[in-house]
């Protein structure tokens, strides 16, 4: 039988202080690269383990953000606890936590601690709004860094309120970018031999995804207006009204554009001294909108579909997730797997965007157990059987 095929980060291991999502995420994205993720919970466990839908006792919730890491149950507010981390972190590759700035110091892990135990180790701090400026010791939630960084002020319909996103983006850019930020630590690592300090907040994540918004409001200082559904830059581009349901239409541009309003006999508008730029569109967006939702009001979506992508215009419908999990093109692309739990049910959990020919991601280790991993990757670190047996007896460690 053929040898699995090992991951681009087999080799690569990674201690992992976080826990609910941000951080999670982050390692999670590492674990399905291949590296060996040792999860690092308190004796409660991380507490997405008892949230949301429960399937035979465990928790989807808890299963879609922790495959491919092995669980270590340790008291880090004991002295031992502490002494056994230190163990674990002097053959690391990388740390990652999602404590409040300051946090380490407290656990005695202070940059000069940890550079002299290990000058290899990255350490990754994924937190709320940095550790410099005003606001460090605010405690920050997703919701709450919607708000902060400006991205719910530029969501909504135009007279309605601010609204945020439903997927908790904060949390998960912020675990993107933090992945990314330790890859590029490695690579530098392999110039210069030493490991440094990788940051990612929520909010400097979503500022960033500011993108045109942020520069029309540096060209113009004014503050974008909420645009609902419609672009705050071109138009027509948006939800369009067929004769049982609307679809979405993006015409980025006017060669796009001008497909599109062929296709719908329309095109007269793109040489009509009232609609022939774009601010011209842009001030008379209800009356084109009539236009349009009049015409395609005459047909299904599914022929707006077929004539339009035929045309090169991008169009699809919005799909709930019963849709979207029923998707041929998401069937395809494996967005839907399953992920065992250790010595439990495999749960349905999402699939991985990253696609790589040569080493992909995989599921390379189930779900853990609370505390599942810990004999295993202590025996590793060189702890004997009477040493782990004590350390669980006065309660620094949990074993399954």
């Amino acid at each position: 039988m053929a040898e699995p095929v090992k991951g681009p980060l087999d080799g690569l291991r990674v201690i992992d202080l976080t826990r609910v999502l941000s951080g999670p995420f982050c390692t999670m994205i590492l674990g399905d690269l291949g590296a060996d993720v040792i999860k690092i919970e308190p004796p409660k466990g991380d507490p997405v383990r008892g949230q949301g839908t429960m399937t035979d006792g465990h928790s989807g919730y808890f299963a879609g953000f922790n495959r491919n890491k092995r669980s270590v149950v340790l008291d880090l507010y004991s002295d031992a606890g502490k002494a056994v981390l230190r163990r674990l972190l002097a053959d690391a590759d990388v740390l990652v936590e999602n404590f409040r700035p300051g946090t380490l110091d407290k656990l005695g892990l202070d940059e000069t601690t940890l550079k002299d135990l290990n000058p290899r180790l990255i350490v990754a701090s994924v937190n709320g709004y940095g550790s410099t400026g005003p606001y460090v010791d605010r405690p920050a939630f997703d919701f709450i860094a919607q708000a902060m960084s400006g991205f719910m002020g530029v969501n909504g319909e135009p007279e309605g309120q601010p609204m945020r996103a439903a997927p908790p983006i904060s949390d998960l850019i912020a675990g993107i970018y933090a992945a990314t930020g330790i890859l590029a630590a490695v690579i530098g690592r392999q110039k210069t031999g030493q490991g440094q300090a990788v940051e990612v907040a929520m909010v400097n994540g979503l500022v960033s995804l500011m993108a045109y918004l942020s520069s029309e409001y540096f060209a113009t200082d004014k503050v974008p207006a909420r645009t609902g559904n419609d672009h705050p830059l071109v138009y027509p581009y948006g939800l369009f009204t067929c004769s049982d349901g609307q679809i979405a239409v993006a015409n980025s541009h006017d060669q796009i554009l001008t497909r599109f309003l062929e296709t719908l006999d329309l095109g007269w508008i793109m040489t009509d001294p009232r609609y022939d730029t774009n601010p011209k569109r842009m001030a008379a967006r209800e009356e084109l909108r009539d236009l349009i939702d009049s015409r395609m009001a005459g047909k299904t979506r599914d022929h707006w579909l077929s004539v339009l992508n035929a045309a090169g215009v991008p169009c699809g419908i919005v799909q709930n997730l019963q849709q979207v999990f029923s998707d041929p093109q998401i069937a395809a692309q494996q967005m839907v797997i399953e992920a065992p739990w250790q010595d439990g049910p495999a749960l349905k959990v999402l699939g991985f965007p990253i696609k790589l020919n040569g080493t992909p991601c995989a599921v390379h280790r189930p779900v853990p157990r609370l505390g599942g991993g810990t004999t295993e990757v202590l025996t590793e670190a060189g702890f004997d059987q009477d040493q782990i047996a004590a350390l669980v007896q006065d309660g620094t460690i949990g074993t399954d």
